[in-house]
């Protein structure tokens, strides 16, 4: 199915491309991305606590000529913080960082640290039943783990955030999500610049004159994936945000089902896999 280039948003209210922040923490940089994004179209904004910018996701936003109501905010509990009081307490350390009332959407970062499904979820359900968080995430949950989360919470598991871009393209947790009625987000999307040096790529990038990124995060809204791309200067933001103009057609996305490469880049010891 291809979408229309006005399909930018679905009827969950998650834009399906968003503003990565990770490894974006030099304060000016981030809130000037930030305010960049928003004004440019850019309604979904994706950041966490590990990720030490909230504070300056916040400023940019603030500094925007975007009412807050419009934006789409989430962020993430890092492994540290997923005891139940150090949830609510982090969350609300969060809140006060990004100068919000409450965030679009919450995400357990990764499955690890002081992750137990009862009592980390059992603090997601509260959080979202005192309104401070609209909805629940997960990330990095592999199938199992998605099962299980779903299976424990009482509000609905709306997100997995996961690793998802041609060359680690997640078909059967894809999938899984799919069956639980669960979002998926894809974060580095453009597998850490890996794309711009694939042939395949490539090639359907000079077919349309357009960017190796530009056809990846096509490539990902094909398969019905929210992108959330990370990016800081100007040309790179617009250069993403121009993707939502690109349809591929079916053998632009067969040659890059096709990709005969399998490379995951990011890959903690505390991972779950």
């Amino acid at each position: 199915m291809s979408h229309s280039s006005s399909d930018v948003q679905r009827s969950n209210d998650m834009p399906v491309l968003g503003l990565g922040t990770w490894q974006n923490a030099a304060p000016d940089a981030c809130a000037d991305a930030v305010a960049t994004a928003l004004d440019m179209g850019y309604r979904h904004v994706d950041t966490a606590q590990a990720y030490d910018n909230e504070e300056h996701v916040g400023e940019g936003i603030a500094r925007s000529s975007v009412p807050r109501e419009d934006v789409f905010l989430a962020t993430k509990v890092w492994i540290d913080n997923l005891a139940p009081d150090d949830v609510r307490a982090s969350t609300e350390e969060s809140l006060e960082r990004l100068g919000v009332d409450a965030v679009d959407l919450l995400y357990v970062h990764w499955p690890a640290g002081a992750y137990d499904p009862a009592e980390t979820l059992g603090a997601f359900d509260a959080l979202y039943d005192d309104g401070l968080i609209d909805r629940v995430g997960i990330s990095n949950f592999e199938p199992d783990l998605v099962t299980e989360a779903v299976e424990t919470t009482d509000a609905p598991i709306f997100a997995n955030q996961i690793e998802c871009h041609p060359l680690h393209p997640q078909a059967e947790l894809r999938a899984h999500c799919a069956d639980h009625g669960i979002e998926v987000v894809a974060y580095s999307p453009l597998a850490r610049g890996e794309v711009f040096e694939v042939p395949e790529i490539q090639s359907v990038a000079e077919k349309h004159g357009v960017s190796e990124a530009q056809v990846s995060l096509a490539w990902l809204r094909e398969k019905g994936v929210t992108a959330i791309p990370k990016a800081t200067g100007e040309a790179h933001i617009r250069d993403n945000w121009s993707s939502r103009t690109l349809d591929l057609d079916d053998v632009d996305v067969a040659t890059i089902d096709g990709i005969d490469r399998e490379e995951r880049m990011i890959d903690p010891g505390f991972a779950p896999w």
